[in-house]
């Protein structure tokens, strides 16, 4: 009898929660850089009363008061309607260190201060605590050719766009700046991750004979020092400055105008049965991030061998770390001719090729290739 009670009151309990009412509820994504803000459990408007007094009537967001220095409207954004919820869509990201007010009126203007549903949501300040610096900038050598077409920085962390051309600066060697040394293009040359940002000197100014080199000049002279600057000041996508400011000081040799050769390359075979390292001694200094995707090792048959790359010494060293050992025979060394130095001289042609050459005679070689030889118990040259 006892347990028969006891199931009535539970059924009635469940019947009372089934049949009761619950008040919409508001709601927050918790995504700061596309903030939606929602109303849960509200019966859908009629679209006449929709289209008379507009969505915003009826749910809007606000900074809220206590923690705006000025009276701010409501935020923008859009609103629909999807799962039996109305969402609003805030149009541009929320400010970490402000708190945010979300206004529910069931009945439009005609809702009473009662009736009204209201939530405040605070947004944690950002950690301003300075973690990103710059890891790398390419090339290391502390010696480069007066028409050098490049730099390579690499950040431990995504950075901010926009600011590369105010953050970055070439000294001369009394500290004076160079000004418009780099090609200033409105779209950075940066990687999908934003670590990696690629800076070109101007062309016109580095290449001969052309307009900016015979007015200006070039902006390395053979025999000065200079110095790469990137400001503390930079922020980092967090919004966080940079945790120092970097500098790289080299000198200005001789100007490079000549293709590099892969005949010239010295290569050391590994040995057969061994995970040994293949290396590729370069006679000059290579761009990084080339040298790092365009060559490969495959057997003479053509099939790709699997295995990482490193550039080292100064990217004048490219070593091959094979997944599996050598087998004795005969291997490839495939390099694209795009391959370049650090003046943009590629393999293919010299940066300042004469623009009246014919194309046929510049792109017919798309790979060049080196055999090398794996041998049992022996290490060659």
């Amino acid at each position: 009898m006892r347990r028969g009670l006891s199931f009535l009151v539970l059924a009635a309990l469940l019947a009372v929660s089934a049949g009761a009412q619950t008040s919409p509820v508001i709601q927050f994504n918790n995504d700061l850089k596309r903030p939606e803000f929602s109303v849960i459990g509200w019966t859908e408007p009629a679209a006449s009363q929709v289209e008379e007094y507009g969505w915003q009537s009826y749910f809007h967001v606000v900074v809220d008061e206590s923690s705006a220095t000025t009276t701010i409207p409501s935020l923008a954004g859009t609103y629909r309607w999807e799962d039996n919820a109305l969402v609003f869509t805030a149009k541009y990201p929320l400010e970490p260190g402000l708190r945010y007010r979300a206004y529910f009126s069931p009945k439009a203007l005609q809702t009473t201060p009662a009736e009204r549903i209201t939530r405040q949501f605070a947004i944690p300040k950002r950690d301003a605590t300075p973690t990103t610096f710059v890891e790398h900038v390419y090339p290391t050598a502390g010696r480069l050719p007066e028409n050098q077409l490049k730099f390579y920085v690499h950040f431990s962390a995504p950075m901010s766009r926009g600011e590369a051309y105010r953050r970055v600066h070439l000294l001369d060697g009394t500290g004076r700046p160079i000004n418009l040394a780099f090609l200033e293009i409105e779209q950075e040359l940066w990687d999908h991750e934003g670590r990696r940002l690629t800076l070109l000197f101007d062309p016109g100014r580095v290449k001969r004979d052309l307009l900016p080199n015979l007015e200006v000049g070039s902006p390395l002279r053979e025999g000065e020092s200079y110095t790469l600057v990137i400001d503390r000041e930079w922020l980092d996508a967090g919004g966080v400055a940079l945790k120092q400011e970097f500098r790289k000081p080299f000198q200005a040799g001789p100007p490079d105008h000549d293709s590099p050769n892969e005949k010239d390359w010295k290569i050391t075979p590994p040995r057969a049965g061994t995970k040994e390292a293949l290396t590729i001694l370069f006679p000059e200094t290579m761009d990084y991030a080339l040298a790092s995707r365009v060559i490969q090792v495959t057997t003479a048959t053509g099939a790709r061998i699997a295995g990482a790359a490193e550039i080292d010494l100064g990217e004048t060293r490219w070593k091959f770390q094979p997944r599996e050992p050598w087998n004795a025979g005969t291997y490839v060394i495939e390099a694209a001719t795009i391959l370049e130095d650090l003046a943009g001289n590629s393999l293919g042609r010299p940066f300042e090729v004469d623009v009246f050459e014919k194309v046929e005679d510049r792109v017919v070689h798309a790979m060049r290739t080196v055999r090398f030889s794996v041998e049992a118990g022996t290490r060659g040259r």
